[in-house]
């Protein structure tokens, strides 16, 4: 997102005049979600002014200034300042809209969907034609159980992570203590026939240059129209 990450945290850059990451605190909040932990590093005055101001949720910081985490360690250190238990994982540059208005959330329906004995993690997942930004790949292949295995031409049923999970903190109770990539864990649930997803309600975006943001804008004005 250079040049405008140089002087502003990617997840305060504005998509139709709301900062990304207020999309995922928002879906949050509406799904019943009375705390989270947001970790912070580049730009974290602004992101701790940012939150700060945000008065739906208690928000708990994660400060990775002085070493950053990757996603996988930032999530392990971040689950450690919550209780032990079932949580959501979101991602805070990528959201969704569409949702269908007095219907359960997506993150209602994860929740649902989400059995703890035979899941190690439950994602939302979107199908190639409902997202805009994305780079056109698919990352898993869905059965009919909603059982996820990594995607490779010809698997039927290609899917996208679409940046949100159910788990339950268990999960992560022996990840190291060092940086690490999440997708560690993706492979160890699959390895263990316990990685499920089911796909989202509406349409997902992903805002990755500053060029996408013009295209997400015209996505978000089209749904209106037609909602």
């Amino acid at each position: 997102m250079r040049p405008i990450t140089d002087t502003i945290p990617k997840p305060l850059v504005k998509i139709d005049g709301k900062a990304m990451i207020d999309y995922a605190l928002d879906s949050l909040a509406e799904t019943g979600v009375e705390r989270v932990v947001v970790n912070v590093h580049h730009h974290a005055d602004q992101m701790l002014a940012h939150l700060a101001s945000y008065k739906n949720l208690e928000i708990i910081i994660s400060d990775e200034r002085e070493r950053l985490m990757n996603n996988g360690g930032g999530l392990a250190k971040g689950l450690k300042l919550l209780s032990p238990g079932k949580v959501f994982v979101t991602n805070a540059d990528l959201f969704w809209i569409g949702e269908r208005p007095g219907a359960p959330s997506n993150l209602t329906n994860l929740a649902g969907f989400f059995q703890p004995q035979g899941m190690d993690m439950a994602m939302l997942c979107v199908r190639l034609e409902n997202t805009t930004g994305h780079n056109g790949k698919n990352d898993f292949s869905m059965g009919g159980d909603g059982r996820l295995t990594r995607f490779s031409e010809p698997a039927p049923n290609p899917v996208v992570y679409a940046g949100a999970i159910a788990m339950d903190t268990s999960f992560l109770d022996d990840a190291p203590a060092d940086p690490f990539n999440l997708n560690l864990y993706f492979d160890k649930a699959i390895a263990r026939g316990r990685l499920y997803g089911m796909v989202l309600e509406g349409h997902w975006l992903t805002v990755g240059t500053p060029e996408a943001i013009g295209e997400a804008e015209e996505t978000i004005r089209r749904y209106r129209t037609f909602a």
